[in-house]
């Protein structure tokens, strides 16, 4: 198997086009790789506490869509 150094020389000879093909797989990967990591962790009940805790902070707050929230012009 080769190490990881075998892997960063290759990915430094490849043409440029190459290496974007390879950088847009890797970003899909790593996307995909971060969703399921989210997934295993609210089934697990890893994130019940924090969501336990924003709920208690949010308690009497009114809910904002987040493209609201994000409209500048509606929150100063």
């Amino acid at each position: 198997m080769t190490t990881v150094q075998d892997i960063e020389r290759a990915i430094a000879q490849l043409p440029r086009k190459d290496f974007f093909e390879l950088v847009r797989h890797l970003r899909e990967r790593l996307a995909g790789e971060w969703d399921r990591q989210i997934e295993e962790d609210a089934h697990s009940g890893k994130l019940q506490a924090l969501h336990d805790k924003l709920q208690e902070e949010n308690r009497g707050q009114p809910e904002v869509p987040l493209d609201d929230f994000l409209d500048k012009e509606k929150f100063p």
